[in-house]
């Protein structure tokens, strides 16, 4: 997810009842970037409790961590915790300083902070006026360039077709045409050797 969206949606709130109401997801992490984002955001913005319910809880029936949102688990980032302490109602939660994921008590009166994402409605932008002039020049020069191709070619396709080389040539034209110069010379020619 690009860096300036993921800000946008991020969304800390205070209490599981305010993400209901605000219309956000609680929040899934996938890589150590997602982690080290939202970290530094919350270093910047956040001014809560130290640790931030995270979109995760302990599922008794696989006995293992699930994200709310379904998504897979691709990445974890645990504190070293013991290993043999009942999990039932177990959240994850996200620690505002280290980034470090905890275990603890899901329950709503122990909640102080809840991390969520929200969408936010996305501004379309223009081009610049600068882009818009570029890219008409662009456009008009390519089309100028193919109408002077055009030009040229019919030009010299018409000068081709109506004897182009003849305007060079420095001969005199017979009013005859080739082939009746050659009937006549071999005629000529005949009679000289008869006589």
């Amino acid at each position: 997810m690009p860096r300036a969206a993921l800000a946008a949606l991020l969304l800390p709130l205070l209490g599981l009842a305010a993400a209901a109401v605000a219309g956000a997801d609680m929040i899934s992490i996938h890589n150590e970037e997602e982690n080290a984002f939202i970290l530094d955001t919350l270093k910047k913005q956040w001014k809560g409790p130290d640790d931030i319910l995270l979109g995760m809880f302990f599922d008794t029936d696989d006995s293992s961590f699930k994200w709310f949102d379904k998504s897979n688990m691709t990445f974890d980032k645990w504190t070293d915790q013991e290993d043999g302490e009942d999990l039932v109602d177990t959240c994850a939660f996200l620690h505002t300083k280290t980034g470090e994921w905890k275990k603890g008590n899901c329950e709503v009166s122990s909640v102080e902070g809840t991390l969520c994402k929200a969408a936010i409605p996305y501004e379309k932008k223009y081009l610049s006026d600068n882009h818009i002039l570029i890219s008409a020049l662009v456009i008009a020069s390519t089309v100028i360039l193919t109408v002077l191709g055009a030009i040229i070619w019919f030009l010299y396709k018409r000068n081709l077709d109506a004897g182009f080389t003849t305007v060079f040539s420095t001969a005199t034209q017979s009013p005859y045409n080739d082939d009746c110069v050659l009937v006549v010379a071999e005629e000529n020619e005949y009679a000289v050797q008869f006589d």
